[in-house]
This record gives C-alpha cells, sequence and structure tokens, in this order.
C-alpha cells in the first residue's frame, strides 16, 4: 500500500531578472518626469471565485490504497479471478496472504511466553497481522466494494464466513498476547434522587 505523491504545480509568477527590475524602475522614472505624476499601479491579477476542492480525508485514501491492493491481489491470483466471482474464502485467502507482512508478535501455544504480555526474551514465533488492523481493512473494503458498485447481498467482505474468521483471530492473539480487546463499558452516571422531605422543606421556605 504504497503512497503515490502528486507533482507539484508550477507556479504561474515568475522572478523577475535583475535587468528587467532595471528597465521597469527607469521607465518608470521616465513617466513622472515627463507626466508629472507616478503611473497608475497595474490591476492585480483576478483570483477565482470557486474555492478550491477540498482533499480528500485521510480514511478516503486508506480506502482507496486498500481496494486497489485488493484488485491487484485478484489480477495476480491463479487461476484468474474476477471481482463478480470473489467470494468470502477469497477474501480469507487475502488476509491470510497479508500475514506475511504483519508485524505482531503473535506467541504459539507452545511457546513459553503464550500469554505474557511483556516478553522478557526474543521467541521464533511469527510475525502477524493484528486483529484491529484487519477489522478496520474489512470495514474499508466493504464500504468500497459498495461504492464501486456491488450490492450488500452479493458483497464478500460481509460473508459470515469473514465475520467468525476476524472473531477468531481476535480470541487466539488476546490469549497468545496476554491483552484483552473488549471494549470498556462506560459506566451510567448515578441518579440524583431527592428525598420527600427534602422537597417538602423546599416547598415550606418558597411559601414563606
Amino acid at each position: 500500500m504504497d503512497l503515490v505523491s502528486q507533482p507539484r504545480k508550477a507556479s504561474s509568477y515568475e522572478i523577475e531578472s535583475p535587468v528587467e527590475v532595471v528597465l521597469r524602475t527607469s521607465s518608470n522614472v521616465n513617466n513622472i518626469n515627463r507626466n508629472g505624476s507616478s503611473p497608475s499601479p497595474s490591476p492585480s491579477p483576478s483570483r477565482s471565485a470557486s474555492s478550491p476542492s477540498p482533499s480528500p480525508s485521510r480514511y478516503e485514501n486508506q480506502k482507496r490504497r486498500d481496494w486497489n491492493t485488493f484488485c491487484q491481489y485478484i489480477r495476480n491470483h491463479r487461476p484468474p479471478l474476477s471481482l463478480a466471482m470473489c467470494s468470502g474464502a477469497h477474501v480469507l485467502e487475502f488476509l491470510r496472504y497479508l500475514d506475511q507482512f504483519g508485524k505482531t508478535k503473535v506467541h504459539n501455544q507452545t511457546c513459553p511466553f503464550f500469554g505474557v504480555p511483556n516478553p522478557p526474551a526474543p521467541c521464533p514465533c511469527p510475525l502477524r497481522q493484528a486483529w484491529g488492523s484487519l477489522d478496520a481493512l474489512i470495514g474499508r473494503l466493504r464500504a468500497a466494494y459498495e461504492e464501486h458498485g456491488g450490492t450488500p447481498e452479493s458483497n464478500p467482505f460481509g460473508a459470515r464466513a469473514v465475520r467468525l474468521y476476524l472473531r477468531e483471530v481476535r480470541d487466539f492473539q488476546a490469549k497468545a498476547r496476554g491483552v484483552s480487546y473488549e471494549k470498556k463499558r462506560k459506566r451510567p452516571k448515578p441518579k440524583i434522587v431527592t428525598s420527600p422531605c427534602a422537597s417538602s422543606s423546599a416547598s415550606a421556605n418558597i411559601t414563606l
């Protein structure tokens, strides 16, 4: 998923050379001596009234790169694969293919550091894609598929097999890394209950 840099537009204004500055200055001096008044300033170039279009957000850029990566993957797939033929099984193949580029250490069950959050020493366990990265990737690809004309019913990124795979990856990585992916629930604010004695005393003070 490479970042594509756009070429910078060349400026429409050129820097004057020293010779041009001297010629322009001498011309202005001659006009002052001849007319007795300074020349009127040249009108500034009018700016376009339309405001520039806003640049895409970071999410939109990442979604476009993810979609291009997946399209390139199915173009290089053997046997050849079209987007209309993609299913949840092909999405799972794509996710497993991405594991070779992962940066998250996932310990095997036979590793002595299995379930240890901060291992004290290195181990030969493989690097994998983190569950959070895969979950966000599937969300972007699911939206991109429908933006390119796909229907929600035929969306392979929303298949049940993909959801189950992500759940299994989350549970196993939580055990292997000794971390928890459970979202912290917000505690409800305590309700202030007024006692009937306090309300009656307040009403008595108002009447007095």
